[in-house]
């Protein structure tokens, strides 16, 4: 009973935090629709502004987030955060963004084919699900640069329902829409 307390308890406070970070991701950069991202990103855009680094968005899950820098307990708090060492999207390389597991909730259903958009200050960019996998959290192999076309990995504890008593990972693979 005390898990399932401390469960809903943390739900709902992300939650409120989710909001809060949309309404500030609002703010800041208005409602507006996508626009193309520019490639590379424009010297100075690929940062965070006022705690914010961009915002994911997966349309068949009506999905949306605020992602922040860093995953730390304080920020995967909040919502999800971009692994520090990975790039930005439009960048080369390799996005990874965590998240505890009670804001992914519904992630194991994304599918190969699925649609992930990241808006940032300098464009939306799209990515297309390749695939998902469990793994160790010491695996760190799945934030790795693969030569080609930049990819997007995100990731959650696992099994999904379990919390913070979760022993391994969920990775969910995506490459960057041409």
């Amino acid at each position: 009973m005390v898990l399932l307390g401390g469960w809903a308890g943390d739900l709902v406070v992300g939650e409120w935090g989710q909001a809060a970070a949309e309404a500030r991701w609002e703010q800041l950069f208005g409602p507006g629709g996508e626009r193309p991202g520019q490639v590379p990103p424009p010297p100075g855009l690929a940062r965070p502004l006022n705690g914010v680094d961009f915002r994911i968005r997966v349309p068949r899950l009506g999905y949306s987030g605020v992602v922040r820098e860093g995953v730390s307990d304080a920020v995967l708090f909040g919502g999800p955060g971009r692994y520090p060492r990975s790039v930005w999207p439009g960048q080369p390389g390799t996005v990874g963004v965590a998240a505890h597991n009670v804001y992914w909730l519904r992630f194991d259903q994304l599918r190969p084919g699925d649609d992930v958009a990241l808006d940032t200050r300098y464009g939306t960019f799209h990515y297309r699900v390749t695939g998902t996998r469990v793994v160790s959290p010491a695996d760190r192999w799945v934030l790795a640069a693969i030569p080609g076309r930049p990819r997007l990995v995100l990731t959650t504890c696992w099994p999904l329902w379990a919390g913070q008593l979760a022993p391994d990972r969920l990775a969910v693979f995506a490459t960057a829409v041409a």
